[in-house]
Order: C-alpha cells, then structure tokens, then sequence
C-alpha cells in the first residue's frame, strides 16, 4: 500500500488485496494502520509513475478492444460492445482480463454493465460482475439497489450529508421522492443515478482513437523468431488490401501494434506518401522503420521477451485510390512511362520516410515571388504528393546557370571595392578573406513587389530570424545582382542592396550563392 501526506497527515492512499482484507482502507491515518498492525509496510505514493502505469495498462487492454479509456486515478473503462463473442462471453472475457493482470503482478476487479457508472460500482461494490444489456430497469434496480451511496460516485462531503440523514444505500435514494432530495442534496445526486440506470447516456472517452480499419490475429502459442511475426505482418497486410480494395481506400498511416505475454506492447507506425494497399510493399516499409530503430539503437520493436500472442494492423489514415491500372503489353518497357516513374519515386519517398521520418525527406515547392531567398520552400515530400517537382535545367555548352542551385541560408554582407560608386566589384571580402575579381557579369535587377505591403516583409523576415534595420538584407529593396568569378576559378552570386542617389544611403552587398 502507498501512503501520502493529507492536510499535514500521512494518510494511505491506496490500498491492495492482503491489506483490504484486513480492515484497512483508503483515506484511513497510517498512525491508526500502525496501531492496528504494528510491522505495517508501507510505501510513498508516486503519482507520476502510477499514471504512467495505468497508461500502459490502458494501452495493454487494446488487446480485448480498440476503445480503451483511463478512468483515473485507479481504473481503466473499455467499450467491449460487439467484441465479447471474440473470447467465448462476458463471463470469459471477465476472467481473462483479471486473470491476465494477476499473472502481471496487478489485482483487478472487472465488470461489465450497459453504462459506465453500472459497470464502475459493480467492479469496486458488487458481488455480481456481469450486469447484461438486456436487463429491464426494475431488474437492474434489483441488482444495484443494495450497493452503498459510494457506488454512485458522489464526493465526501454529499455522501456525509446524505449519511446525516440516514439514507446509506441506493435503494433508500430510489424509494424516496425526488423532489425533495434534490432541493437539499442539489441535482447532482439524481444525475448520477439517472446514468448509473442508463436513463441518461454517459459516452467515455478512448485514450486512443478508433481505427478506420483493423485486423488482428490471435496465437495460441507466442511467437518468438523474426519470421513467423513478419508472416503474420504480411498475412494481416492481404487482408487489409481486401478491406481497402472494397471500399475503394488506401492507407496513408498503418500501425502495427505486437502484444507480448507479459503485458509489455510495441507499436510501429509507417507513413506513406500516397494511398497504398500492396501488402509486399506495406511490409517493406515495417521493415525499413525495425532496421532503422537498429541501426540508432533505439529500443527493438520486436524485442520479443516471452513472445508475441496478439499482432495486429490498422490504418490510422485513409484516402480514396483508384483501381491500378495494368498494361496490355507486359513486356512493354515502363521505365520511361510517368505513371511508373512517379510510382518508383513514391516508393523511395516512403522507404526513406520510414527509416529518417515522413517529415525529413522534403521537395522543393515553388513561390510566387521574385525575392530568391522565398522563391522556393522545403516541404514534406509525402505531404504534397501531387505538387511538381522544382526543376532547374543544367547549363548546356559550359554556359554559366543564371541562378545557382543553393542559396546560404541567409544572404551575408559583404565589403567590395569598385572604380566607380555604382560599378561592380573589383575585389570583395567575405568572411574574412579577400576575393580579386577576374571576370564578371550582370547586373540582373530585382526590383521590390510593389503589390506587397512593406509590413509583408518586415514579417517575414522576423519569421526567418533577421532583425528589421539590422545586417540583414531588406526584400523591399531594389537588388542588382552579379555573377562574379575570382583568381582561383571559383564563382560567386553577388548583389546590390539599394540604388545610388543623394537621398538614399550607401548601398550594402551581399554574398547570397555560389556557382558549382
């Protein structure tokens, strides 16, 4: 049992099995414990870890249905609705839960009722754990009217007020008028048990979110070697393709979920950059996230322990796919067709993406606009599947590109020397080193987007780090810029900030690119 200190009292604050059976309970001073049983035991509560327990536990019980919710600070609800038959009934399916946690090292009470609140003072006040759907409400007044106020929910200081006034059990709330216990006691009284008696509707709320789709297989002994489970992965993949192919959907997010006897789950969740249901493929990409988690030593998803009983897949995200088209001529060559081009750099996209994350491998996205540093954008390559790709046509006969293929990060200043003001650069320092130009050529003027706000630009270039006034270029300025060449062969992508006049400043350059 775990203890806590209450209002500068250490008090126990959870109790198990041996202690309950000895009188002790919840909310009772460890000086009063201790007089009663002098070598008493007990342990500081951590609430923290007892979450993240029950956390896990509620992962765990997924096994019995997707639909598991926490029920705080020491229960877990589920919705087994359509899913007892599975485990031969309500009454195996009550027993396998306790009977699993108790082989875990954790005393359970389960109960299954057609509401929440039924099923919750079964499990915790009832000697009957099975309250079926079917029961007539005067068959379930029977059956909870015996139970304590407790049963109901209410906090300490209602149910000390209802004890004041004699009425202890349920069945003394239900055979008195409503009317005047509720101008005393307030509603909440008759709220609780209006939906401990399914006259009102209390939904629960899953920790994790229902499926589109799911499969599952079951093992009669646990699998332990790497092959059977990717057999079974591969199995499960067909069936799923079939739901998907029905319904005219592919996935876009599966998960595998792999259940270890000992109570211990793994999850590995796959992402794919366009609608997918080939089962070869889906596993495929399984195997690229378990050899990516090796590979940076991560925790093994398939660190088997005792093995596995329960394996299951599910699409966490679908979209509608199109039949696939087959071609007439098989022997036909489809390297150079689009469709298949497009299909093989979809494949690359999601192997990478398993392995380095969806979000790393990017595509280049084009801009609407003539300031290069926010002509294009680094996007999710598997996010914008339908987007053409930037391309750039590689210089032909040794002709300069106009425009390199990189850009720095950020455009940084640079000090030059010309012959005339508005000339261009005989020689430049960049970062310290001096530059002698032996040939260039522009300039190629940017002038501002006149149909942008200055405002625009000030925000974006916050956004990107760059302090308005400070070293930073400004967008909203003319720029000429020059493709410049230096002694050692090696060439640079130089501009102008600004336009010589008497009222403007000094112009300031900036290196922004480089030439391969």
């Amino acid at each position: 049992m775990t203890i806590a200190k209450v209002k500068s009292t250490q008090r126990l604050v959870a109790v198990d099995r041996e202690a309950a059976g000895l009188g002790l309970k919840a909310g009772q001073t460890l000086a009063d414990a201790r007089a009663m049983y002098p070598g008493l035991c007990a342990e500081a509560a951590d609430p923290r870890g007892e979450a993240a327990t029950l956390a896990e536990l509620a992962d765990w019980c997924r096994r019995f249905t997707p639909l598991a919710a926490l029920d705080a600070p020491n229960g877990i609800m589920l919705d087994v609705t359509g899913a007892t038959h599975l485990f031969g009934g309500e009454e195996k399916l009550v027993g396998e839960i306790a009977t699993r946690l108790a082989a875990q090292g954790f005393w359970a009470q389960a109960a299954i009722a057609a509401t929440p609140e039924a099923a919750w003072a079964l499990a915790r006040f009832g000697k009957t754990r099975i309250a079926a759907a079917d029961l007539t409400e005067a068959a379930l007044v029977r059956l909870l009217g015996p139970l304590p106020l407790a049963a109901l929910r209410l906090d300490a200081a209602l149910l000390g007020g209802l004890a004041q006034a004699g009425l202890r059990r349920i069945d003394d709330i239900l055979l008195r008028p409503r009317a005047p216990l509720t101008a005393r006691f307030g509603p909440h009284l008759h709220a609780r048990l209006d939906a401990l008696l399914g006259r009102s509707k209390t939904p629960i709320s899953p920790r994790f979110e229902a499926p589109a789709y799911i499969v599952e297989q079951r093992f009669a002994e646990p699998l332990m070697r790497r092959e059977p489970i990717e057999a079974s992965l591969l199995a499960l993949a067909e069936d799923l393709g079939k739901l998907l192919t029905r319904h005219g959907e592919g996935a876009r997010r599966l998960e595998a979920s792999l259940f270890r006897c000992d109570g211990k789950v793994h999850h590995i969740e796959i992402g794919t950059s366009r609608p997918l249901r080939d089962p070869a493929l889906i596993l495929r990409l399984f195997r690229e996230k378990i050899e990516a988690a090796s590979a940076l030593n991560e925790d093994d998803p398939l660190e088997r322990g005792y093995g596995f009983d329960v394996i299951r897949l599910a699409v966490l995200a679908a979209e509608p796919q199109d039949q696939d088209q087959i071609a007439w001529d098989v022997a036909w060559d489809a390297a150079w067709d689009d469709g298949f081009e497009a299909a093989d750099l979809a494949k690359l996209i999601d192997r990478l993406g398993a392995r380095l994350g969806l979000r790393r491998v990017t595509r280049l996205r084009a801009h609407e606009t003539h300031v290069p540093e926010f002509a294009v954008a680094a996007i999710p390559a598997a996010y914008a599947p339908k987007l053409p790709a930037l391309f750039v046509d590689p210089p032909t006969d040794g002709v300069l590109p106009a425009r390199p293929l990189r850009l720095l990060q950020r455009p940084e200043p640079i000090e030059t020397l010309a012959e005339v003001p508005d000339g261009p650069p005989l020689q430049f320092r960049w970062r310290r080193v001096l530059h002698h130009v032996v040939a260039i050529e522009g300039p190629e003027r940017i002038a501002p987007e006149w149909w942008r706000e200055e405002a625009d630009f000030i925000k974006s270039e916050r956004d990107a780090g760059g302090k308005p006034g400070s070293t930073f270029p400004h967008p909203a300025l003319t720029r000429d810029y020059f493709r410049a060449e230096n002694a050692e062969g090696q060439r640079f992508w130089l501009y102008r900030e600004g336009l010589f006049s008497p009222q403007a400043p000094r112009p300031r350059w900036f290196m922004h690119g480089f030439f391969a």
